[in-house]
């Protein structure tokens, strides 16, 4: 089954923190992800840019609108993702722990629709 690991964390809290914590939170998704690579479990992943670069679409009344930013306001932001591809849940939360900012923010484990 594949999961989505969302990885959310707080830009204005990751702003404020030392340079070289965050540099070591940074620098400890290469052997994360190797790790995964590894064993056979990374289907797919990728860091986003800061929600400020973010545009939300939607249509209302036949009407399209744009966002500047996310749309939600929020605590924590979007800044990344893997999808994963592992036997369970308890799998999934198993590599979602071992997440490098899940010390900082959170990781929401969501599992993936067939296609």
């Amino acid at each position: 089954m594949q999961y989505m690991l969302l990885i959310a964390t707080s830009e204005a809290v990751e702003a404020a923190m030392d340079q070289n914590e965050l540099g070591e939170i940074i620098a400890a998704y290469g052997p994360y992800t190797d790790a995964m690579t590894e064993a056979g479990v990374l289907v797919a992943g990728q860091r986003l840019r800061e929600s400020t670069t973010a545009t939300t679409v939607s249509i209302r009344e036949g009407k399209t609108s744009l966002l500047d930013g996310p749309y939600a306001d929020t605590k924590e932001q979007l800044g990344g993702f893997y999808i994963i591809e592992v036997p369970d849940l308890d799998t999934a939360i198993s590599w979602a722990a071992r997440c490098p900012s899940a010390h900082i923010g959170s990781i929401e484990v969501r599992p993936i629709w067939p296609m």
